[in-house]
């Protein structure tokens, strides 16, 4: 797998690359970070989706945690941001989740939160892969540590966020269809929904442990759209497996990216006056219409590596308090430490219903460019760097471009594959680039 830690915690193949061993070690490893960092004994909250592989890899990774001395709070299938919530709420050390995103049922994953409610920095995540494998510290009578499970967990994130995104009846008179993925939001994201006073419809949300994400969710926007358009709703909502994304649908039935629900919100607080340092961070693959948007109304852009830790890494050194991402990962900092889809649903549906508007009018506020984005199955992500073939084909499409466009190539950090982003002036012009581009990355780099 490489370097162990990727950009989202430890991901791979559950039970090829992500064992019940190594989810054990990494429980004892991580107890014994947090122990050096002064924590006598270690409270760690444990969350997961709804994946098949769930239940072993939270029992390997407790009684690792346990078994070095540390107490496990099992907070059950609940978000990812729900854990991050949680880790300061009931100020645990830290926190941890078992979930691999957007990534198919197969796949799983595990990464940390501190006791802030933020992501462990690169240099706890290095501390815990340089002793995985070393043998654990011996614990024995009442310093083995305990597991036990937190039954009112998500409850308790459920009403944080209804108390921070306007309360019972913000959302009264709206219809709105919320497409769960099969995964952590089908249990929470209608609820709030409902508590928020919408007339919620659930779709994908009778998870089975191999559905998650299969033709639906936020990877699958266009399922809620088309569920928008037949029953006649205001608007829909989709969230990934573990619920840290949003995108939506207007009752047009068209889909709406992060960009656009991000442009509106800044457009929002900044005409509020409350967009601290008139300032938004969001990443590379931002369309350039939110530029242009932001530009014109004198909203300063700070521009990232792709992945929501490294948005948040630039807000909190910025002083900014609203990023994301294209993909739907939106940060209120106010309110959040990490992209929340069902509090981003909130605050933007709420955003409409305080203007008395429809998610139409609130998109108008960009003019997103025709942008294409292509996936390549690579051999090896790493070996993009030096793939010249690769950037020539890249310095060939930009040349092709000129200033009415724009290329970005990278390689995924959570996946084997390789992004090929193309804007320009028409979706056929867009489509011919980024074609001719992944055409390239497939014949040097692919699988074979």
């Amino acid at each position: 797998m490489g370097r162990l830690f990727g950009t989202d915690g430890v991901r791979g193949v559950a039970g090829k690359d992500l064992t019940g061993a190594l989810s054990f070690r990494l429980g004892c490893a991580a107890v014994r970070v947090l122990r050096d960092g002064g924590h006598r004994r270690p409270e760690v909250a444990v969350g997961r989706d709804t994946r098949w592989s769930g239940d072993s890899l939270e029992a390997a990774l407790a009684a690792g945690i346990s078994s070095a001395g540390g107490d496990a709070i099992l907070l059950g299938v609940v978000p990812t941001p729900a854990v991050a919530f949680l880790t300061d709420h009931l100020g645990v050390a830290a926190g941890s989740v078992i979930s691999a995103s957007h990534n198919p049922a197969a796949d799983n994953g595990i990464k940390f939160f501190g006791s802030n409610g933020f992501k462990f920095p690169d240099a706890l995540e290095e501390r815990i892969e340089a002793i995985l494998h070393e043998d654990p510290p011996s614990v024995s009578g009442r310093d083995i540590g305990r597991v036990r499970p937190l039954p009112d967990a998500g409850q308790r994130y459920v009403q944080h966020l209804v108390a921070v995104s306007g309360g019972p009846g913000s959302l009264g008179g709206m219809r709105v269809v919320a497409d769960c993925g099969n995964g952590a939001a089908s249990s929470y994201a209608p609820e709030l929904l409902r508590r928020l006073g919408a007339e919620a419809t659930a779709i994908n949300d009778e998870p089975d442990g191999w559905n998650i994400n299969d033709g639906c969710g936020a990877t699958h926007p266009e399922v809620v759209a088309k569920v928008v358009q037949e029953i006649g709703a205001d608007a829909g909502v989709c969230h990934d497996g573990d619920a840290d994304r949003a995108l939506f649908a207007d009752h047009l039935g068209r889909v709406v990216d992060g960009d656009h629900v991000l442009a509106a919100c800044a457009l929002d607080l900044h005409g509020k006056g409350e967009l601290a340092h008139g300032r938004v961070v969001t990443t590379v693959m931002a369309n350039l219409g939110f530029k242009l948007a932001m530009a014109r109304a004198g909203i300063e852009v700070s521009e990232t590596k792709v992945g929501d830790r490294y948005v948040l890494d630039e807000m909190e050194r910025s002083g900014a308090i609203l990023g994301g991402e294209q993909s739907g990962h939106v940060i209120f900092r106010r309110f959040a430490t990490t992209g929340d889809g069902l509090l981003t649903a909130a605050m933007f549906l709420g955003l409409a219903r305080e203007r008395s508007a429809r998610v139409a009018d609130l998109t108008a506020c960009m003019e997103a460019f025709p942008q294409v984005l292509l996936n390549v199955p690579v051999r090896d992500r790493e070996a993009l760097e030096g793939a010249e073939e690769v950037w020539g084909s890249v310095r060939e499409a930009e040349a092709s471009l000129g200033e009415g466009g724009r290329v970005l190539v990278r390689a995924s950090g959570t996946e084997p594959v390789v992004r090929v982003m193309v804007e320009a002036a028409t979706d056929e012009e867009a489509r011919r680039h980024a074609r001719a581009v992944a055409d390239v990355v497939a014949s040097t780099l692919g699988p074979g």
